[in-house]
């Protein structure tokens, strides 16, 4: 009979989930045909144990259990199974609890599945007894596999809650149903057959709703928050693939789920619970909770394994605990596997796929293994010979949006009414034509891709008070999105569905058998960024994790594979793991509101903490490590598996407006944690700007990869305890990051009334750069290994320029003061309609006034920077830099005028003299040396060690400066307003530099809100729900708060002991330091007039245009030539070195003690001073000059009474200088004038505008009192020193200056003036004494002028001074000047044509 079969069949598997059910009942039930179980319990013990979840079951029941069997027609219509509310209650484990389970579990689940196994083997060898003789052993199996692949399964109204602290996630499914069905997914009948060999499914799912809400401490819920999801219906077919008919699974599972529309929404007080169910879900995957003991070798909140899936061959294998996995049985150390319950939660889901299809009873022949070594390795050695089945699991939704709302609460007109909760949509986000794509095969195979064809996000309704788009706005519908990813699913096709079981052209739906690729090189030819971005077009994910052996071929393909009799195979097991993602053509659009919403959003997540799942490890070393063989270090050299993630961005655009309206100062101090929301108020009427100044940035491609090892933490601990490890070794114990950005530029644009873009005026041309930065893992392994860099980075930019004319730059400056000052809401300051013309030129008008364009360029730039554990240094280099004016050219026929204004590298080792313009000059060759070297490299701050002083090596080339007038030109140009310019403002907005219009209920704006109305109970708009409880944090819109200025009383510092304190910073910068510094002469020309260079000069050689003018121009500019000095500073004991090296580095002397750094020498050379006057006529001002100097430091500890210790300081400074000649004639003097002239007068415009001082609405107010009278200050009040004032020869002691009578007989022993006195004197720095000298062999000077009257008649006034000293020693209590000459004459000489000259 059938029912001696099929009835011991379904009551297994009732029985074992259901308690209290009598056998005898249930099968008289069964036998009748329909079966009616009311209010059931589930086992819930039996759950927790099957699933090994870190979850408790805190309730279970079924309230109708309906199973219906038609006997007649078993072999043509289905057993169904009807479930009616079914509703079940889980919780987080707590850590104690899984302390105590997880000990007793290893040993009760073990001997509970043993006598399971024990008991199941009996059973059905009794069950297989009695057979009927009219029915054949293989017709009834073949019946009862009808029957199971043709079960219905129905759920009416499922229940699944999950509550965790004050979080209550509920999931409510209204039906949901599983049926059969045939090629053509219609419900059918249906059987596995020759030659397809499959079996198709379907699940359809109504009504799914997932509630999010906040219980109170009584576990109460007191407001309903709005759902996250809301009645969405979706299917599911699954496709199962047989190798033969008596196959007990399946060789290929494939499993894939529609979705038509999914909508979410999160309200502001739903967010916190949101991420932290977000973060349930990430600690779940990775292993972090749920069996993880302390004490063990592995933390996953450090360092967390690749969850590998792991799918048995049979069914026993699939109950049973999870083994360890393959990758785990080489020898390595830092490849030791934990214990079997460390694996991810996916390893467990997974592994009940067999048991899902359910295709037979467990195999009678199956050995059973006890947990053992031995057990173990057989169990491992079978794995590989079985052959895994192929598993797809995808989920697919066309359309997809996410809305952040704000609450508020609202209360019903009777006092006794209850508060409701309403919702105000602030922000969404669109997705179209979305694919989450899962391939794996047992533990060597897993892939995962997830791509959407097109995104968006918008604006919707107000926020903050501010009614940006609200319904009488108007605003189109463009203003609202702000970002844009993508392409439109109408033009992109269905191409997301590519070959899943929603695509008519896959395989599965045309007969014929899918082909997998379960090769990871042969994976990453064929799913590349290309055809990833062919198939979506906005994102593209893939993450690959394989296992591989040593041969190169993956574990699992070839069945053939065995360890038996190989116990002498080493190969290694290699784990590779790779995650790429790309973004396609992307728009940003960060506007004032999607600004504020989205920073809203984000402080709105921040409003609530909770404790982590996991805790980061300590940073603890283990020294008893076992130290590693021979063979593991060799495995190790072999092949080391990591992490590596790359992400790439293509085509990116982000515009930043001007601020319209600027609320930050109340979102991002709630951001960083500073201080709450401010009571709400009404703020002023949002008035849209058009047109819109913007920046935009555009970039062509970016790419980033990071690398990190896949078992940091166990690589770091073998590695640290080698000896010496190698290169490879210590590369893979690092962190790796590379960042490359390709064709960067930004420029200016405009929004108009229409909402289009004008076309971009670029400011930064494209340009590309790169980045390298890579972190040491686990520092403090390496604590006794100080030559191992801890952070590295280095830095590339090849060529970088930026040009603007001087319009676009105060635009510019007027868009960051848009954001960085609260300007409220209409027309930030600086922009008018002047400035927005003239930046924005019509197309086909011509201005009149053509403005010069500023150019500055950079080029070779790179970049080192290394840190170890006892310094800290950086070194880098930078090509050349070029600074330029553009001067558009007046008509057609003439041209673009190009004016250099700065150039370096620069040949300036001949300027110093006028020499140079009559001699052949070669032109800047492109070998030249890098302008700017240096190396500098500073010791870390250790207590318990004494380090050898900082190191600073630089050296500078040459520099050429043209202060040309059209610099001054560029720099004091204002907009000036256009008359004859129509505008084509639209009336419906606010005309730019027009004042908005307030209202009565708008008087409560940022600085005028009375105290009064802000404290008031009037609510804003869109104010939070007040509901607090213990564990949450009240939410609520942030509104414009009342600026309070807490007026706090500051301290007055005299400027002396500002001095002071400045000395003892830069004493402690110096101390130690071994100093070289090398700077060429850098040759300033001050024209006159423009001077643009030639065509025939190099472009921005600025000697070689001076010379071109000098030579070939009729006329040329009066010119001033200001030659700097060549700078040379050399610390005490130091020899040269180059100044780019290799870091670190070792100093040849390093200096160890305070002060033998100095003294230093410096030296300057060849300043000098000469006119260019026309007419190649060039005459000198100062002749060259040079001098060399001597810098002493001493430092003394001064310990006084009851104050902590205070240094005093000596200073000498000792300057012999050449002697000095200087010439002087009338044009000479007329140029200097004119140039002074100039330079004043565009200072003071510049002044006067404010371009260089702070605005008068952020001044600073100094509180405190200020010394009436100069007699109370630190001179005045101590006595005037009567001892001997010495120059202080001697460096290494304090002059007897310090010495002061403090007797109680001194007439200035008043005890306010001592107090004041001795603070003053001291100071936070303590003393500081002062002496320089000055010596100067000989000083003259020669005054040329013509006679009056007398043509051709000249006269010359010389004066000479020779033995010239000077010395200045200041100390605390005085100041003594001495100055010595030693001869002084002064000749009178005329000059004639009949007469020599002079």
């Amino acid at each position: 009979m059938l029912e001696s079969y099929v009835t011991p069949l379904l009551m297994s598997y009732v029985n074992r989930y259901i308690k209290n059910l009598k056998p005898s009942d249930l099968q008289l039930s069964l036998w009748g045909g329909d079966v009616v179980l009311s209010k059931l319990e589930l086992k819930l013990d039996v759950l927790e144990q099957e699933l090994k979840l870190p979850f408790n079951f805190l309730s279970g029941h079924i309230h109708e259990l309906r199973i219906h069997v038609p006997w007649t027609k078993l072999g043509s219509e289905p057993v169904v199974i009807t479930i009616n509310t079914m509703e079940c209650i889980l919780k987080l484990k707590d850590g104690e609890q899984d302390d105590h389970e997880s000990c007793a579990s290893s040993s009760t689940n073990r001997s509970t599945t043993e006598s399971v196994k024990l008991m199941a083997k009996p059973r059905r060898v009794q069950q297989a007894h009695p057979v009927d003789p009219d029915l054949p052993p293989g017709y009834v199996q073949s019946l009862i596999r009808r029957v199971i692949n043709n079960v219905n399964i129905v759920v009416n109204n499922l229940i699944l809650k999950y509550v965790e602290d004050d979080i209550v996630l509920s999931v409510n499914i209204t039906s949901a149903e599983c049926y059969t069905v045939d090629e053509f997914w219609d419900r059918a009948f249906m059987d596995i057959s020759a030659p397809d060999l499959v079996l198709r499914k379907v699940i359809n799912f109504s009504d799914c709703t997932v509630c999010l809400d906040k219980r109170n401490a009584s576990g109460k819920i007191e407001f309903y928050q709005d759902p996250l999801l809301y009645k969405c219906s979706f299917r599911t077919r699954m496709h199962f693939s047989y190798d033969n008919i008596n196959s007990k699974i399946p060789s290929v599972i494939k499993v894939q789920t529609l979705v038509e529309s999914l909508k979410l929404s999160i309200t502001d007080q739903q967010l916190p619970m949101f991420i932290r169910i977000m973060q349930l879900a990430i600690a779940l995957y990775y292993g972090e909770i749920g069996g993880h003991k302390e004490g063990e070798a592995q933390d996953m909140g450090t360092h967390t394994k690749e969850t590998v899936i792991n799918i048995s061959g049979d069914e026993s294998e699939a109950t049973s605990p999870a083994q360890p996995g393959v990758q785990f049985q080489n020898p390595e150390i830092y490849l030791q596997q934990g214990e079997d319950d460390q694996q991810g939660w996916m390893s467990w889901a997974w592994s009940f796929v067999p048991a899902i299809v359910g295709t037979g009873e467990e195999n009678e022949d199956k050995e059973f293994y006890d947990e053992t070594d031995i057990g173990l390795q057989q169990r491992f050695q079978r794995s590989l010979i079985q052959k895994d089945p192929i598993v797809s699991v995808g989920f697919y939704c066309t359309k997809a949006s996410i809305t952040f709302k704000l609450t508020e609460m609202q209360t019903e007109s009777s006092y006794y009414s209850p508060q409701k909760v309403k919702s105000k949509e602030v922000l969404c986000m669109e997705q179209e034509g979305m694919a989450v794509e899962v391939l794996m095969m047992g533990e060597k195979f897993f892939d995962c891709q997830f791509g959407f064809v097109g995104c968006q996000a918008l604006c919707l309704k107000g926020i903050i008070g501010v009614k940006d788009f609200e319904e009488n706005m108007n605003r189109c519908e463009t203003d609202a999105v702000f970002f844009k990813c993508g392409e439109n699913l109408n033009i992109k096709g269905m191409t997301y569905l590519t070959n899943s079981l929603f695509d008519y052209r896959s395989p599965e739906n045309n007969a014929i058998r899918a082909e997998f690729i379960l090769d990871g090189t042969h994976h990453k030819e064929t799913y590349t960024e290309i055809a990833g971005m062919q198939r979506f077009g906005a994102f593209y994910m893939d993450y690959l994790y394989t296992m591989e052996n040593s041969s190169g071929k993956g574990l699992g393909v070839q069945p053939e594979y065995s360890l038996i009799n190989k116990d002498d195979d080493q190969s290694v097991i290699q784990e590779t793991s790779v995650k790429r993602l790309v973004v396609g053509l992307m728009d940003l659009r960060l506007d004032s509101s999607a600004v504020h919403r989205i920073l809203k959003m984000v402080a709105c997540g921040l409003e609530h903490e909770y404790e982590p799942y996991s805790r980061a490890k300590s940073d603890t070393v283990d020294e008893n490590r076992i130290l590693p063989s021979v063979e593991d270090v060799a495995a190790l050299e072999e092949f080391i598996p990591s992490r590596l993630t790359s992400v790439t961005i293509l085509k990116m655009s982000i515009t930043i407006p001007v601020a319209e309206f600027n609320l930050l100062d109340c979102l991002l101090p709630v951001i960083m944690g500073e201080k709450k929301s401010s009571p709400p108020v009404n703020a002023s009427p949002f008035q849209p700007l058009r047109p819109l100044p913007a920046l935009q940035i555009q970039v062509d491609k970016v790419n980033v990869e990071h690398s990190v090892p896949m078992y940091g933490d166990d690589l770091v601990s073998t590695v640290s305890s080698l000896s010496q490890p190698s290169d490879n070794l210590l590369h893979h114990c690092y962190a790796h990051c590379y960042l490359k950005v390709f064709g960067f530029q930004a420029g200016i644009t405009s929004l108009d009334s229409v909402g289009s873009f004008l076309p971009l005026a670029v400011v930064v041309p494209s340009f590309s750069t790169a980045l390298y930065g890579k972190l040491l893992r686990l520092p403090m392994y390496w604590a006794k290994r100080p030559f191992v860099p801890i952070t590295e980075y280095i830095f590339e930019l090849p060529y970088f320029t930026i040009q603007a004319t001087r319009a676009q730059t105060l635009l510019l400056q007027a868009i960051c003061q848009s954001w960085t000052h609260n300007v409220g809401s209409g027309t930030p300051p600086g922009i008018n309609e002047a400035l927005l013309s003239e930046v924005y030129k019509a197309p086909g008008v011509k201005s009149q006034n053509l403005l010069p364009t500023l150019e500055g360029s950079i080029q070779n730039v790179e970049l080192k920077y290394c840190s170890k554990s006892l310094v800290k240094c950086a070194s880098g280099t930078v090509g050349s830099i070029k600074v330029c004016a553009k001067a558009p050219g007046t008509s057609e026929s003439v041209k673009e005028k190009l004016i250099p204004i700065i150039q370096g590298p620069s040949d300036t080792k001949d300027l110093y003299m006028s020499k140079w313009l009559n001699e052949s000059r070669k032109p800047e060759s492109l070998l030249a040396p890098d302008l700017i070297a240096f190396t500098v490299q500073v010791p870390q701050q250790m207590e318990d060690c004494h380090n050898s002083g900082a190191v600073l090596l630089a050296s500078i080339q040459g520099f050429s400066i043209n202060v040309d007038p059209v610099f001054y030109m560029w720099l004091l140009h204002q907009p000036q307003r256009n008359s004859s310019r129509h505008t084509t403002q639209p009336s419906a907005t606010a005309p730019l530099a027009v004042p908005i219009s307030k209202k009565k209920e708008d008087e409560a704006s940022v600085g005028s809100t009375p105290l009064a109305k802000q404290l008031s109970n009037q609510a804003s708009e869109y104010a939070s729900s007040p509901v607090k409880t213990k564990t949450a944090t009240e939410s609520r819109p942030l509104s414009v708060p009342m600026k309070v200025i807490q007026n706090t009383p500051e301290i007055y510092v005299s400027p002396e002991e500002k001095m002071k304190e400045l000395i003892g910073v830069l004493w402690n910068a110096v101390k130690r330091l071994t100093l070289q510094l090398e700077v060429q002469s850098c040759c300033i020309f001050l024209p006159s007039d423009t001077l643009p260079s030639p065509s025939t000069i190099v472009s921005g050689d600025i000697p070689g245009t001076v010379r071109s003018w000098y030579h070939n121009q009729s006329r040329m500019p009066a010119t001033l030539v200001l030659c700097l000095p060549q700078i040379k500073v050399m610390s005490a004991g130091h020899k040269h070195m180059e100044p780019l090296q290799e870091i670190p580095f070792v100093a040849s002397r390093p200096v160890l003690e305070e002060g033998d750094a100095f003294p230093w020498t410096i030296s300057l050379s060849q300043f000098s001073v000469y006119t260019l006057l026309g007419q190649q006529k060039s005459f000198s001002l100062l002749e060259p000059v040079g001098c060399t100097s001597t810098l002493a430091v001493t430092s003394h500890k001064l310990q006084a009474p009851g104050t902590e210790c205070r240094h005093s300081f000596v200073v000498c400074l000792h300057v012999d200088l050449e002697s000095l000649e200087i010439k002087c004639s009338n044009p000479q003097v007329q140029l200097l004038y004119e140039l002074l002239h100039s330079i004043n007068t565009t200072w003071n415009k510049i002044q006067k505008r404010g371009i260089l001082r702070q605005s008068s609405n952020y001044h600073e107010v100094t509180v405190g009192a200020t010394p009436s009278s100069p007699v109370r200050s630190s001179f005045g009040t101590a006595l005037p020193d009567t001892s001997t004032c010495s120059p202080s020869a001697d460096l290494g002691s304090p002059t007897e200056g310090y010495s002061m009578q403090t007797g109680d007989d001194s007439p200035f022993s008043d005890t306010a003036t001592l107090e004041q006195k001795t603070s003053n004197i001291g100071g936070s720095s303590g003393r500081v004494s002062l002496w320089m000298q000055w010596m100067l062999p000989k000083v003259t000077m020669k005054l040329f002028g013509p006679v009056p009257g007398l043509k051709g008649t000249e006269v010359c006034i010389i004066s000479e001074l020779e033995d010239l000293s000077a010395s200045v020693d200041m100390q605390d209590v005085y100041t003594k000047v001495k100055c010595k000459a030693g001869s002084f004459n002064i000749d009178h000489y005329r000059s004639s044509r009949l007469l020599p000259k002079f």
